[in-house]
């Protein structure tokens, strides 16, 4: 069972994944995301990018939004799934042991990380 997502840190991003049946649907998620929260949208990324292993795009959002945007995210995913993670600095520990979940867990390419 994957970790639901709990409001631990001080700043957040939430990764929502799709593929290229589902490109639209998460675009849209994302555009509403950014019209009715407080969120900052990244792109939306049609390739891999950084440890996702997922075509992916970033919302970024604070403590204070957190539970608003969890919640809203949760309610309108329609079955995407979206990483959740911790930003505190450490890129490793903020893919592992800070990851959380909306949906299925997703394998994450941490190679990257590796120190």
């Amino acid at each position: 069972m994957p970790r639901r997502p709990e409001n631990l840190y001080p700043q957040y991003h939430a990764h929502v994944y799709f593929g290229p049946a589902t490109v639209a649907q998460a675009r849209q998620l994302c555009e509403e995301a950014g019209r009715e929260l407080m969120v900052v949208v990244g792109r939306v990324h049609e390739r891999l990018v950084g440890p996702h292993t997922r075509w992916s795009c970033q919302l970024a959002f604070d403590a204070a939004e957190f539970d608003q945007v969890i919640e809203w995210l949760d309610a309108h995913r329609n079955g995407l799934d979206i990483f959740v993670h911790g930003v505190t600095g450490d890129d490793f520990a903020d893919h592992t042991a800070h990851a959380m979940w909306l949906g299925e867990e997703n394998p994450l390419d941490l190679r990257m990380f590796r120190r």
